[in-house]
């Protein structure tokens, strides 16, 4: 007996099934907090954007946990769960992150090639992954772009003690050199993986929130 794709098509869950699984309503919430970093970067609050950057972080490690613990998720929904992660990773680490440059720099053309620079590199990187895999149990070839998240938000600390031209500089530099380790041959270890990176990370964050939150109340 043979299935007709009618029958196979009416086989396929809806796609709004998916929001109900809790490793992708994580996803969802990180992409909330990334769109509110690219929001606060383009009215030019940027404390209040890396506070949405670290944010997405979080939530991006914390839908990989939840979903190694989950029992009964079928193939479909592990397949689901990792394309719409890579879909909103490129909006968390590439997007978000070049608006942030260009905004940073008050939108002038001349900041237009550094923000393509990291956007394409996360744009590379991700693909080469989605091909590739890993490049064993556990290391990337190249930096993964969450790295790029928790890095540039401790950076940005800089730019209340710095000269602001230092700063930028500092900055942008920082940006060229993140995003030229996300396409290079190093290994690096996936730490996402581990739940005691995860603990870490969740006090970085929470730390993270508490300065920018305060400078936010200071200004």
């Amino acid at each position: 007996m043979t299935i007709s794709s009618a029958d196979t098509k009416e086989l396929q869950p809806a796609i709004i099934s998916y929001v109900k699984d809790l490793p992708n309503l994580c996803s969802l919430a990180g992409l909330a907090c990334t769109l509110s970093a690219i929001y606060f970067s383009i009215i030019g609050v940027f404390y209040a954007a890396m506070i949405g950057m670290i944010w997405a972080v979080a939530f991006d490690w914390a839908d990989g946990l939840v979903a190694r613990k989950m029992k009964g998720r079928t193939g479909n929904d592990r397949m689901f769960g990792g394309q719409l992660d890579l879909v909103i990773d490129i909006v968390s680490y590439g997007v978000a992150p070049a608006i942030l440059l260009l905004s940073f720099g008050n939108f002038n053309p001349v900041f237009l090639p550094i923000a393509f620079i990291v956007l394409s590199a996360s744009a590379i990187r991700l693909s080469y992954f989605s091909t590739f895999g890993l490049s064993d149990e556990s290391k990337y070839t190249g930096l993964a772009l969450d790295n790029n998240n928790i890095a540039l938000v401790f950076i940005f600390l800089l730019e209340s003690v710095m000269p602001g031209d230092v700063f930028s500089v500092i900055f942008y530099v920082s940006a060229l050199g993140l995003a030229a380790l996300n396409v290079s041959e190093i290994k690096t270890p996936k730490l996402s993986g581990h739940p005691r990176n995860v603990i870490l990370l969740g006090l970085y964050t929470l730390g993270i929130t508490g300065i920018y939150a305060w400078k936010l109340l200071s200004l």
